[in-house]
């Protein structure tokens, strides 16, 4: 019965783009609102679809809007460590304290444990953004500026501007690549103008990094393993990271 629903559901998802949970409840009367609730919760794990308040929106419509769909085969990859790296991150966020989140799939997942306190939030995610706008205390501030497709972040001249009048107790970042010899990189030089920046204002600096991303590295470098004080990631590093991370009193956590 759930699976012909959920196909049910999918179809209407491509065909309107989004649906609301009081569409759902009018369409299925004999299932519980319960129940719905966790197909849309099925829908954004399978990354076919994001929750918005009332509802859900089809990933595909937004890349459509947007010319974009790399971002929504991201959401899909990587479930479990990108779930598990957000449940050590938010281990980090008090009530009353300003955040930089950055943008990436990663960070969305944060995005979505962030817990409902007073917090202030900046962030370059319109996702990111969207998703904090769900819950009713934090505030939160999206940058503007230039618009990346392939990350769905904002960054250039006015993305600065903006945050230098900005103070961070604490900055998340998610690089795309990170080695010992090239730290943590991305590919949009914009992108990584604006991260180096961030990194530089933030009172406490917290790198969000998959263990898919170790060993490799991006054209674009915008801080050196020493530059951050907290690294979170899904395994255990190599010894080589191990040491080079304790040398320069850099906090790893993979569990």
């Amino acid at each position: 019965m759930s699976f012909d629903r959920r196909q049910k559901i999918r179809d209407l998802l491509e065909q309107r783009g989004g649906i609301s949970l009081k569409e759902l409840e009018s369409l299925f009367p004999e299932v519980s609102s319960m129940t719905l609730r966790r197909d849309i919760e099925y829908f954004e794990s399978t990354g076919e679809a994001v929750r918005v308040r009332g509802g859900m929106r089809s990933l595909h419509s937004f890349g459509q809007l947007r010319g974009e769909d790399v971002y929504a085969m991201r959401l899909a990859k990587n479930q479990a460590a990108k779930e598990k790296i957000a449940g050590l991150a938010v281990s980090y966020i008090e009530t009353g304290r300003s955040l930089y989140m950055d943008s990436g799939t990663t960070m969305l997942k944060l995005a979505k444990r962030l817990p409902d306190n007073n917090l202030s939030i900046v962030t370059s995610s319109p996702y990111v953004a969207l998703e904090v706008s769900l819950k009713f205390r934090p505030t939160v501030n999206l940058i503007g500026g230039l618009v990346n497709r392939d990350s769905l972040s904002v960054s250039g001249p006015q993305s600065l501007d903006f945050v230098k009048g900005c103070n961070f107790d604490i900055a998340f970042v998610v690089p795309s690549a990170f080695s010992i010899e090239s730290g943590f990189s991305c590919g949009n030089y914009n992108e990584c103008v604006l991260k180096k920046h961030i990194v530089q204002k933030a009172k406490q600096t917290i790198a969000m990094v998959d263990s898919s991303k170790f060993e490799r590295s991006m054209p674009f470098s915008f801080a050196a393993l020493g530059d951050v004080d907290i690294l979170l990631t899904d395994q255990k590093p190599s010894d080589i990271v191990l040491e080079a991370a304790a040398a320069q009193n850099v906090l790893v956590r993979w569990e």
